[in-house]
This record gives structure tokens, C-alpha cells and sequence, in this order.
């Protein structure tokens, strides 16, 4: 049985075939006099096939009938193209028509806006340009394992359902099974959260760093990547509810290390996706941001300036500029001041370090000036903070005090803080937001078309797709 090819494959072949099966989508077919042109994708690259039907197929009424849309399913011969800009064209001998598309599919050939490419987001995959962000996310998604495989990291799955609030800022989605219009109460009137199927409230989860750095602390090295959620009522184009994170987690490590991995990392990934992308980059670059590749070869060419964020606090005061948000110490660094350092002052990606601890997680080692924490931030150009971490709080002592003055239960931590009880040691690590990097890989500016389906304030639709 003739077993299908890729059109990637068969653009790529290196020498002619007497036979070949491809399928895919028709992108457009016009007609000559004795034969049609169709141009044929299955996602598997961006170029189209070239297939040429002639008038004397069969069914070949059926293929004058062809749109934009259909499924084709052709068997034919693999011959050197005579048209300029291919290699390869299939001289088909059958075109069986699997699914047809009439004139309401919305994918015709012309310029379509992203907000509209959005409200149809089961389509959007088949466009050039969302075919092409979404074979790079996979390739990206692929680079992180490798990366971190290489350097002898163990993969953890967290869980995705929790009780714990990682970060502190209470942006949660609640997970219950309780009947939210008549709760089961408790004497006092208040929700009888034992009542519940997990016996007490519990959330989905904005982080696995707390149990990743539970299994650094027995495995060395571990890393995870998988869903995150904030409840964070949040509308820019830089911030979506359900997003995918990558979370290394590296014991008898310290800020100087977790840097040092962030750095590496991130021009790892960059210089991955150049290699392996290219194709697709090409695209990006041409109609989506044409400075892209300009900007990812200067990243991977230089090396990251390291600034404390007391320093470029004064930095931005000196600076003269005039920003939407005032820049004041002890505030927390806004996109527009992060792109002004990266873009502006330094020209290069910049890692801010050693935050004041008022505005960081509870889990943040704290200096030993008692002001700041060993916290740091990967600035890039375009995009602002792509990668945030610290060195995590080793003391049993200072981190029970450290959640205390955030207003958590050190009771409520207790599995947390046995970490520290028994066999503590200095630990390390940091979390990437995933979309973020394949926004700045990609050039693409809205969070919202490098997901699949995003989920934005006021957007869940039943159907797969939906309106942002």
C-alpha cells in the first residue's frame, strides 16, 4: 500500500518518483485549457504543492469544482516542475475529493487582520502565517526538553490542581464541585468548604515551583513545563489567563547561577528556532516584523548586561523621559521601563537583580542588607521581562518570617517548609512564559495569536474558537 508524503517531503526529495500519494488542502486551483493547476498544503511546511489535474481524470467535472477549503487526496507521478520557483510539482493520475469547502469558508485567498483570524480560531491554523507560528511553538516546545535533557535535568509533572497560591497575589481560579447557587454551610453561615470534593479549597495553578523545588531538593536538577492559570482581569497583549510555563528548578544553586541558566537558555532557544525555523522565520520577518532576525542574531551575538534594580531605577530617573507609569523605588518595573532599558539604554537583553522585597513572593531568598531579595528578571528587546527568578529562601527561620509579613500560614506550608527542616541547601530557579518567548522569536505582538485558543477576560466560548 502507497503510504502518503509529506508536501515537505516532497519538495525536499531528492530525485523524481514514479509514484507518490499526497493529501491535504486546496489553496487555490486555476484552469488551463486542457488540464487545472492546484496548489496543495497539509501544514507540514509553508510552500504549496503544485499538483497538475489533467482533463482526462474521471472525476476530473469534480475537480473544476474545487475551492479553497476542500481535502484532495492525489496519486500521481513526482516530476520536475516547469514553472520557475519549485523543483517538484506532482503530475496527478487520480484526485479523489474527500471533503469540499463552498464559497462561506472564510480562508479565501487575500489579506486577512489577526482580530479577524482570531473569531475563527479553529481555522487560523490553516493560514500561512498561523500555520507557521504554531509549527514553530512545536519546535520550541522540543528545544526546551532538549535543552534541559542535555544538562541532565529530570522533567517533573506538577500538578495542576492546588491549594497553595505560589505567587501570593490571590489571582486564582477556584476548582470546586460544590452547587454554587445553594453551598452546603457551616453553623456560622460561611461555605462549608469540607464539603468539597477536595475537602478544602483548591485552585488551578499559577505555579509548579513549589513542588518542583520539592523534587530539586531529592533529584539536583529538575524542570517543568506545563499550564499555568491567573485569574488576572488583565487586557493587554502581553497577558493571557491560561499560558504555558517552563520552571527549572536547580538545588545548590545561586543567583549567579540561576542568571547564568537563564542567559544560556534563552540563546539557546533563539538560536534553535534560527536553525531549525528558518523557513517559517523567512515569513515573519517579511510581513510580521521585518527588524526580526536583526534582533535575534544581535541577542544571540552579545551577552546580557546584569544591572541591580536599584541602579536602573536610576537609570530611568536620569533618563528624562516622561512614562505612562511614574518610575518610583520600590514599585515594580512596567513593560514601557523594561523595553527603555533593553531598547534604549544598554541595546541588549538586561537582567535586573536584587529587588526590594516588599514587592516579590515570600519564597525569595532575602540579602543580607534585610531591604532586597536574591530575585532577578531577563529583559529582552520588543517584549520586556521574558523570564522571571530567584534564589529561593533556604532558612527555615527567615522564610516562617517571610510569610508572616505576606500574611500566609506557615501551618498552611507546612510539606514546604520540611524542605528546610531537613537537609536544606541554597536552591535556585526561575519561570519562562513560554508564549512570551514565542512572541519574541515569532515578532508576532499579541499574546493572543501564539496560543491555539486563547483564554482572555470574557472569552471562553463554547466552541473551540471564538472572538478575543
Amino acid at each position: 500500500m502507497l503510504k502518503p508524503t509529506s508536501v515537505k517531503e516532497a519538495l525536499h526529495s531528492e530525485a523524481a518518483r514514479d509514484e507518490i500519494l499526497v493529501q491535504g488542502w486546496v489553496r487555490t486551483r486555476r484552469e488551463a485549457k486542457t488540464f487545472s493547476f492546484i496548489e496543495l498544503n497539509d501544514g507540514s511546511c509553508l510552500k504549496n504543492l503544485q499538483v497538475i489535474a489533467p482533463s482526462t481524470l474521471g472525476n476530473y467535472a469534480a475537480v473544476q469544482h474545487l475551492t479553497t477549503g476542500a481535502s484532495v487526496s492525489v496519486k500521481g507521478k513526482l516530476v520536475a516542475s516547469q514553472g520557475a520557483g519549485q523543483k517538484w510539482e506532482v503530475a496527478a493520475e487520480e484526485v479523489n475529493v474527500i471533503g469540499t469547502a463552498d464559497a462561506t469558508y472564510p480562508l479565501q485567498k487575500k489579506g486577512h487582520t489577526p482580530e479577524f483570524l482570531r473569531e475563527i480560531a479553529h481555522l487560523r491554523p490553516r493560514s500561512n502565517l498561523f500555520g507557521a507560528v504554531f509549527r514553530t511553538r512545536s519546535k520550541l516546545a522540543f528545544a526546551i526538553h532538549r535543552f534541559f535533557q542535555e544538562r541532565g535535568f529530570v522533567y517533573v509533572h506538577t500538578p495542576i490542581i492546588t491549594g497553595s497560591d505560589c505567587e501570593g497575589a490571590g489571582e486564582l481560579f477556584r476548582v470546586t464541585t460544590l452547587d454554587v447557587g445553594n453551598p452546603p454551610k457551616r453553623e456560622d453561615g460561611l461555605v462549608d468548604d469540607a464539603k468539597d470534593f477536595f475537602a478544602r479549597k483548591t485552585y488551578l495553578t499559577v505555579s509548579g515551583q513549589l513542588e518542583a523545588e520539592a523534587f530539586a531538593c531529592a533529584l539536583g536538577k529538575v524542570y517543568t513545563f506545563g499550564p499555568t492559570f491567573r485569574a488576572e482581569n488583565s487586557n493587554t497583549s502581553r497577558h493571557a489567563n491560561e499560558f504555558w510555563m517552563i520552571e527549572p528548578e536547580v538545588a545548590f544553586c545561586d543567583l549567579a547561577g540561576d542568571m547564568d541558566l537563564a542567559e544560556e537558555f534563552v540563546k539557546y532557544l533563539i538560536r534553535d528556532v534560527r536553525t531549525n525555523c528558518a523557513e517559517d522565520l523567512e515569513l515573519f520577518s517579511k510581513f510580521v516584523d521585518k527588524e526580526l532576525l536583526k534582533r535575534l542574531d544581535f541577542v544571540l551575538e552579545r551577552p546580557f548586561q546584569r544591572v541591580s534594580y536599584t541602579e536602573a531605577v536610576e537609570l530611568l530617573k536620569k533618563s528624562g523621559k516622561t512614562f505612562e507609569y511614574p518610575v518610583e523605588y520600590g514599585a515594580n518595573l512596567q513593560s514601557e521601563h523594561e523595553r527603555y532599558l533593553t531598547e534604549e539604554v544598554f541595546k541588549c537583553p538586561t537582567t535586573v537583580f536584587n529587588y526590594p522585597k516588599e514587592i516579590k513572593p515570600f519564597y525569595m531568598r532575602l540579602n543580607d542588607d534585610e531591604k532586597t531579595v536574591t530575585a532577578m528578571d531577563v529583559l529582552v528587546p520588543g517584549i520586556g521581562e521574558i523570564v522571571g527568578g530567584s534564589q529561593r529562601e533556604e532558612r527555615l527561620d527567615v522564610l516562617e518570617g517571610n510569610m508572616r509579613r505576606h500574611g500566609l500560614k506557615p501551618e498552611d506550608y507546612s510539606w514546604y517548609l520540611d524542605l528546610r527542616r531537613y537537609g536544606t541547601v541554597p536552591h535556585a530557579g526561575f519561570g519562562l512564559g513560554f508564549e512570551r518567548m514565542l512572541m519574541f522569536v515569532t515578532g508576532v505582538p499579541n499574546i493572543r495569536d501564539v496560543i491555539p485558543f486563547a483564554r482572555t477576560p470574557g472569552n471562553a466560548p463554547p466552541r473551540s474558537g471564538g472572538a478575543v
